[in-house]
């Protein structure tokens, strides 16, 4: 037989969040706890993102400003 130690405050989490899951008591469900996170991961890697490529333009940008060598 498999025992499973869980302590009385957890398992009333787990029971809240299955009843926000369900539709029972409001607030935010797991799927939407997940997404958050997924979205906030996103926004990091977009801002990220941005920040090289602003560096990439200023970069560029300098290249085109100098002047040409025949």
């Amino acid at each position: 037989m498999l025992r499973f130690r869980a302590s009385p405050t957890s398992l009333r989490k787990w029971v809240r969040q299955g009843e926000v899951d369900e539709g029972r008591r409001p607030a935010k469900t797991t799927e939407d706890i997940a997404e958050i996170k997924a979205l906030k991961k996103e926004v990091t890697e977009l801002r990220r993102a941005n920040e090289i490529l602003k560096s990439a333009s200023a970069f560029f940008a300098a290249e085109l400003d100098r002047p040409l060598r025949y």
